[in-house]
This record gives C-alpha cells, structure tokens and sequence, in this order.
C-alpha cells in the first residue's frame, strides 16, 4: 500500500509539475511592495528587496538598490512584503475533524488517498503565506512525510519548507485507534509508533531518525487515566533517554503535554519545545523560560475543537472550558517572558487557514508585531534556521509573502496574501507583473 501511495503521489506531482524545466540558475527580482517588514521593529514604506538566484542581495529604500537592467520587477503597490510565515505544528496528512473524525482518517482512508491530501494540503498552505512548516506526526500514515518533503525539494509538487517527525513516539497502549473500544482479535493501524522501556524507546527514535525525520516528537501524556483523564505516559528515565538519543544525533525533540506534571517531566528530560501545555503553571513556565523550552500553544485547535465537539460559534458563544483554560495558561506565559512561537495544529482546521492562529496570539495579549515575530524571527530560532530564513536580510535565502494592508499594524491582513516566494522562486503573484 505504501508502495502505491508514493507512486500515485509521484504521478499527480509529475503531472502538477509538467512545466517543470531543469534546473537552472534562479530569477533576479526587484520586488516593490508598498512597504517591507524584515522582521523588526516598524515596516519602512518605499523599501524595495533584490533577490537573485534564491538569496536576498539587497534590502532598503528605493533609491539605494542598484538593480540589474535584467532584474523582473514585481510591483505590489498596496501590500506589505514580510519574511515567510512558519507554522511550527502541523499536520499535512489530517483534514478537519468535521468532514472526517480522526478514528476514520486513520482506519478507513486509503494511505494512497492520505498522500494525495497532504499533497494538496501543502499547496494550500504555501499559498498562504506560510513558506515553512513543521510537521508533527503522519498520524497511520508512517514515514510518508519524509516523501513530501522530498517531492516539494525536487520541485515535484509545490509546498513549504519542512521540517518532519515521521511517526511520532507514544507509550504503549496510550493511542489510537484503539486498543479501547474496539476487539481484541483486531489488529489496527496505530496512530505512532509505540514503545515501553528505555531500550525501546531509545530503539524508536533511531528508527524514526533512519528513516528521515529531522525532529523527534514525543508524547508525554494523553487520556489514559482510568476515569479518562490525561496523566503522563512514560517514565522520566524513559523521556530522558528518548531526548537524550535525539540530541545525541543532532535532532531537537518536541513533547506533546497537556498537563502541569507532564510538562515539567519533559523539561527535565530535556525536551526543546513544549506543544498544547493547556494546564501549565506559573512555576513550570518559569522552569521552560530558564531552561529555553518554547512553547507552541495552538490556541486554533482548542477553538476548534470546540466548534466540532461542544456547539461553540466563534463570536456567539462562550469560549468553552478548555478555551478558557489555554487563555489563563497564555497570560502566565506572557507574564513569565517564555518564548512563544506560532504552532496551530492545523490538520485538525482546514489548511490554508493557518492565520488563524496568528490572529488568536493578537486576540490574548501580543501585539501585531509580537505575532508576526511569532510565526517569522522566533519561529525560525525555535528551528535553529535564524541564519537561513526568518527575516529579510541581505544573505538570506528569499522566503517572503506580501499581504493586501500592513499585518504588523492589523493581523487579519494575513487573509489576504498576494505573493508568495520560497527560496527565490515565484509561488503566488496576484498581481501578475
């Protein structure tokens, strides 16, 4: 079946990528918004970019960017040029929850038809805006991430830079499907790959890592308790080895967590970001900020999940319990100064919609500009890529998305993209010049 769903995957690429031409030296583009943000402080109105073959050259006003007779001028005059936006947790091999519950995603699609959705998942996503993505788990889908990403590289498909897992790692018997509610005598698909023990979880990650992830993400806790509440799912001599296999081999490691004891076990253990941690204290915050953990709240997801599960309207309703709890949570980060990156979780929403998260970082507390460094400049520290993209700097290679307004004064500009560039090459140009 994986043999079929990489093969299907090559022929809609192929067939998206029929006026692919070989590989030859990039475009140079004078590109000449209405106003450049490069990622701090103010955006500079009349600011023009130089881009040649993928790279930033040039960055400043007008009339100091000398730009070859050849150079293709792509005029935006009513946009705001910015640095790519990342989306630091998603979930390209998900759909949302209300066309599909997750049990069916996993059990009922074809792996084949999985392939094909990620694939047109990450299209939506680069067209966005969003020019990187890290990827936290194929959910039964197994390494087939790594094949994305190696299509998007070979310019097979069109999509963000990414930044894989592969299975993700979970204590035994702590995921779905399954093994409750369902028959023993049933072998099912699992949603990661499980283990118990340090050797097996030492064992997993060098797998995962075999076969091409570039993080490691662990899940610290989950429903498991027996009245159904979370609780932690390993040991902390398991989560120490498991991080400590992953930094042996270069991969920083991220802990899904939800709870206050699990966070702090993952922290302890080493663990380079924290994803949800709807329930962490103050005290706890304080242990990530002096142990530089970044946290990715996805604030999307629970308003999400909310709407599919708990009849919650945005702007009629009352933000549901978890609601509630991730906002308290988000002013105790903020109070504590912890480094908050923009991971929205999307898979369980629509991709594509990935300014949603952005615009709940306004809704609690950060500023326009606080967010937008959120899913640009802090996003790209978080993945150790702060000398490679994040910014609009000169040596930089050129991921950059324009936008209809100015998202550092007004976030929800980010619904309105009219250009896309990742490294050098056009994605998106809406004003066809």
């Amino acid at each position: 079946m994986r043999v079929l769903a990489l093969v299907l995957c090559l022929f809609v690429a192929n067939a998206m990528a029929a006026d692919a031409k070989p590989a030859s030296p990039k475009p140079t583009y004078l590109l000449q918004p209405a106003r450049v943000w490069t990622g701090d402080g103010a955006s500079h109105p009349g600011w023009v970019v130089l881009v040649r073959d993928g790279a930033i050259v040039a960055v400043g006003d007008a009339g100091s960017v000398d730009a070859p007779a050849d150079a293709q001028r792509i005029a935006m005059p009513n946009a705001t040029l910015v640095p790519g936006l990342m989306d630091l947790h998603s979930h390209v091999f998900l759909h949302p929850y209300n066309e599909t519950l997750w049990n069916d995603q996993v059990l009922k699609e074809p792996e084949a038809e999985r392939v094909l959705r990620a694939a047109k998942h990450a299209h939506d996503t680069l067209q966005a805006g969003f020019t990187t993505l890290r990827d936290l788990g194929t959910e039964g889908a197994n390494y087939d991430d790594v094949a994305i990403k190696h299509a998007i590289e070979n310019g097979l498909i069109d999509g963000p830079r990414m930044f894989v897992v592969t299975k993700a790692i979970v204590a035994t018997g702590s995921y779905g499907p399954g093994p409750k509610g369902f028959r023993d005598d049933i072998a099912l698909p699992r949603g990661a790959q499980e283990v118990s023990g340090v050797d097996a979880g030492i064992a997993a990650v060098r797998d995962q890592a075999g076969h091409g992830a570039d993080w490691i993400k662990l899940y610290a806790d989950y429903r498991i308790g027996a009245d159904g509440s979370t609780q932690p799912t390993f040991l902390p001599e398991e989560l120490k080895a498991m991080v400590d296999a992953a930094h042996n081999s270069g991969r920083l490691v991220a802990v899904h967590a939800m709870t206050d004891k699990a966070v702090r076990m993952a922290v302890d253990a080493g663990a380079d970001t924290i994803e949800h941690g709807y329930e962490v204290s103050e005290d706890t915050f304080r242990r990530m900020k002096e142990k530089h953990v970044a946290w990715l709240p996805t604030l999307t997801a629970s308003e999400a999940y909310g709407e599919y599960f708990e009849h919650y309207v945005p702007g009629q309703s009352q933000p549901t319990e978890e609601m509630r709890q991730v906002a308290e949570a988000f002013a105790r980060a903020r109070k504590v100064g912890v480094t908050i990156a923009c991971g929205s979780d999307v898979g369980v929403f629509r991709h594509g919609d990935n300014h949603r998260e952005p615009e709940w970082l306004v809704r609690l507390g950060m500023t326009p500009r606080e967010a937008m460094q959120a899913c640009t400049v802090t996003a790209a520290k978080v993945l150790r890529q702060e000398k490679k993209i994040g910014s609009i700097a000169t040596g930089l290679r050129a991921d950059l998305a324009a936008f209809e307004g100015d998202p550092t004064g007004e976030i929800a500009a980010l619904r309105k993209p009219v250009f896309v560039m990742k490294d050098g090459v056009v994605a998106r140009n809406d004003g066809g010049n």
